[in-house]
């Protein structure tokens, strides 16, 4: 599906790059800046991985969310067709609803172990909690550039659904992790008066 022999075209040299369908946008569109902080989201949860055993089950988790947002990017990059909308083709990769309720069913089984909040939690904890946390509030943004590139042009809302439910995913591992690290580090209002 992607063969690269040469990474630089001096295509986009003019400020411009292009979508799966061949038309060009300039680079500081909203749609750039949306597909950019996924790919930086991307990159946190693999800088965040690092920090995990690879044969763990949350290593596996977030390998296969690091090959959704590879996907992600691409249904960004891929406007709505006539015939399919932004229903899943073979010429277009899209975010479909099982992604998104595997990430809803991992939520639930890692939730269902841990305690209640009782308190707003501080970014922290063991080395891969903490590059999680990072991974969370970079896919927070990645959710908020999509929303603002869908008030300028349609995109799947399966892609901004999925990215709202990473932040929620990412939060919930972080604490799953911590838990097995000495728990969360909780927001203490005030303390510091």
């Amino acid at each position: 599906m992607v063969k690269l022999n040469k990474i630089y075209t001096r295509t986009g040299d003019a400020g411009t790059t292009g979508l799966v369908d061949g038309s060009r946008i300039a680079k500081s569109a909203p749609l750039m800046a949306a597909i950019g902080d996924v790919d930086e989201a991307n990159s946190a949860i693999g800088h965040a991985a690092a920090a995990l055993d690879p044969a763990s089950e949350e290593a596996a988790m977030l390998s296969r969310i690091q090959n959704e947002l590879f996907d992600l990017g691409a249904d960004l990059a891929t406007p709505a067709d006539a015939l399919h909308g932004f229903g899943p083709h073979d010429m277009a990769l899209r975010i479909v609803p099982g992604q998104i309720g595997r990430l809803e069913a991992e939520i639930d089984t890692m939730n269902d172990a841990l305690g209640a909040l009782t308190s707003f939690i501080l970014p922290g904890g063991t080395e891969a909690a903490a590059r999680l946390h990072l991974a969370r509030a970079i896919t927070r943004r990645a959710e908020r550039a999509g929303v603002t590139a869908g008030a300028e042009r349609d995109l799947n809302p399966l892609a901004l659904a999925y990215l709202n439910r990473l932040s929620d995913h990412l939060f919930v591992l972080t604490r799953h992790i911590n838990a097995a690290g000495g728990g969360d580090i909780l927001w203490k209002p005030g303390a510091t008066r």
